[in-house]
């Protein structure tokens, strides 16, 4: 089965970029696409799709507010938020918002593509580099939503897990993790499973920001 994208972008030839990439591959159909946030919303009511790439900045509708009213669904697509170097806030706020990563537009096709499949097999998409650099610069600037667990409830943590939580928070993978801890890639899924359920966190981009916002990670990627 084929993974169903949808375009978002008030870029015509950029969608049309994206979607010359998409449909050379087999696994993947670009199903919809739409200028802005607020065609977004009306096409995804009556098309089915599995991953949004999406603009972030775009007329009527820009697509940090158009993320959240999709991720605010009880059953949505995935999304993956779209942006250049000068846009890093909106980027950290499209993943606050329940985006599950995010890619700069002139990413290599293999990579967006690596992050389309990995979004729709349930990770999330938090480069490394981009990561710490966007999370240094904004982090100290957006204030918590409330929503998400404190500190005290990362105490809850085994010293262990605390020390997985810190790792993907700066942005290394599994495999990063396994060889930096010594352990199995699956050891380490398993350790991220149990982080995520006990803090109540979507996925890993959610440990990612409750890091910094609580302080368990500063500003330089380094855990207190």
């Amino acid at each position: 089965m084929s993974i169903r994208v949808m375009l978002v972008d008030d870029q015509v030839l950029l969608r049309t970029g994206f979607r010359m990439v998409l449909a050379a591959q087999p696994d993947m159909e670009v199903v919809a696409e739409a200028g802005d946030g607020v065609e977004a919303i009306e096409v995804l009511r009556s098309t089915a799709v599995d991953v949004v790439l999406m603009d972030v900045r775009m007329p009527k509708l820009d697509g940090v507010e158009a993320t959240r009213r999709i991720c605010g669904q009880e059953v949505h697509p995935k999304v993956i938020i779209l942006t250049t170097f000068d846009l890093d806030e909106y980027a950290f706020s499209g993943l606050k918002a329940g985006a599950s990563g995010f890619m700069l537009k002139d990413v290599p096709p293999g990579e967006l593509l690596g992050a389309i499949r990995a979004v729709y097999s349930g990770d999330a998409v938090v480069a490394p580099s981009t990561t710490r650099r966007l999370l240094d610069r904004f982090a100290p600037m957006l204030p918590s939503s409330g929503k998400e667990p404190q500190r005290k409830e990362i105490e809850r943590l085994t010293e262990r897990e605390r020390e997985v939580m810190l790792l993907v928070a700066q942005g290394l993978s599994n495999g990063e993790i396994a060889a930096r801890l010594v352990l199995s890639e699956a050891t380490v899924k398993t350790h991220v499973g149990r982080i995520l359920t006990k803090l109540a966190l979507r996925d890993r981009v959610q440990v990612v920001v409750l890091a910094y916002e609580t302080g368990l990670v500063r500003a330089g990627g380094g855990g207190v």
